[in-house]
């Protein structure tokens, strides 16, 4: 049964950082791009980041280019989305997300989820 558990979530302060992490087990980590989503109440889950199978390659939402930065490490089984310069439009819940895709920014290519992370930023 794949499991994929994020971490990281909390209260920070408009221009603080934070890092989320994903701990996947159940799978075969390395045969999957994985992605980080967020979403608030009343709005479409949108797409942060991704990251391709090997870590080469890594694209963002526009919205959070040059803040927020993908990585994942295969012997782990983990994928971390470190997220700085954080201002209110970030608050969300946060989640990974894996696709035996390529990697894709649409939420219906992946094939499994967590559960997700609370993410609040205060003015």
């Amino acid at each position: 049964q794949v499991h994929l558990v994020e971490s990281g979530g909390g209260l920070v302060q408009a221009g603080g950082s934070l890092r989320l992490s994903c701990a996947a087990s159940g799978l075969t980590f390395g045969n999957y791009a994985m992605g980080w989503f967020r979403q608030v109440p009343g709005k479409e889950r949108e797409f942060v980041a991704g990251i391709n199978r090997s870590g080469l390659s890594t694209y963002y939402a526009d919205s959070v280019k040059g803040r927020f930065t993908i990585s994942r490490d295969n012997i782990k089984n983990t994928v971390t989305l470190q997220m700085n310069s954080l201002n209110v439009e970030d608050a969300a819940v946060y989640y990974c997300a894996a696709t035996s895709y390529s990697g894709s920014p649409s939420p219906r290519l992946y094939d499994y989820w967590g559960q997700g992370t609370q993410v609040t930023v205060s003015s």
